[in-house]
């Protein structure tokens, strides 16, 4: 579980959990909550940190789980950071503002994935979900283009695993969340969220965390399998499809 030391990673990672399963807990900077989460979480869940952004450093966090458990049945794809970069911004700055953000979020899902791939491959099989987002469908703001592109690329990702290795009992999903009320986003919710919740969403208040690990859970439950390739949207009917 990429992300998992707080907001819809943390929620996801204590969500199944409850179910019994075991969570290796990655994080990037938070290591001090990821380490509460892990002792909150029992089943023998352990810390990995890494920094998503190096490529090397998702290849050995993927090798680094399989020694520890031996076997690993589901990857959750969640970390991921939303950063700003404006046009107006130096040019050599705004693409290293693009690289990094693709790195992050779509570059280390593809090598996590492919780690993934090649393990179930060897085990019998497995399911991954992937943590996307609404821009990848209808987009995002002016300042974040390489956000929205980075969660469509994850969808594409998606698509592809799902078709190519379904036979070999591999699985793979998408959940798309809209706006969800986490650490990240708590300033911003809590001085515009009558505003918000007026104009944006179709539902009387923003969702949490906690509204989205359900259905990840589920998606890795096994009930579900046939609906490989697929994406479930959250986002409070703010964009419907």
């Amino acid at each position: 579980m990429t992300g998992a030391s707080g907001g819809i990673g943390e929620s996801v990672a204590r969500c199944l959990a409850d179910y019994g399963a075991t969570i290796a807990v990655h994080c990037h900077k938070n290591i001090q909550n990821a380490k509460k989460v892990a002792r909150a979480l029992g089943h023998d869940a352990t810390v990995f940190q890494a920094d998503l952004s190096e490529p090397s450093k998702c290849t050995a966090l993927f090798r680094s789980v399989v020694r520890k458990y031996k076997r690993v049945h589901a990857l959750v794809n969640n970390a991921g950071i939303y950063e700003s970069s404006p046009l107006s911004r130096d040019r050599r700055q705004w693409i290293k503002d693009w690289q990094r953000t693709i790195e992050t979020n779509l570059t280390s899902t593809g090598i996590l994935c492919r780690e993934a791939v090649l393990h179930f491959k060897k085990t019998g099989g497995g399911r991954i979900v992937n943590i996307a987002s609404r821009a990848a469908f209808r987009g995002d703001d002016k300042d974040h283009w390489a956000y929205a592109a980075s969660k469509a690329g994850m969808v594409a990702l998606n698509r592809t695993v799902a078709r190519a290795y379904g036979k070999e009992n591999i699985y793979s999903f998408v959940v798309a969340p809209g706006y969800v009320w986490t650490p990240m986003t708590e300033d911003y919710f809590r001085k515009n969220e009558k505003k918000f919740v007026a104009t944006e969403i179709a539902m009387n208040r923003v969702a949490m965390p906690h509204d989205v690990a359900p259905t990840v859970v589920f998606l890795l439950s096994g009930l579900m399998d046939h609906a490989t390739g697929n994406t479930v949207d959250i986002n409070s009917g703010s964009y419907v499809r």
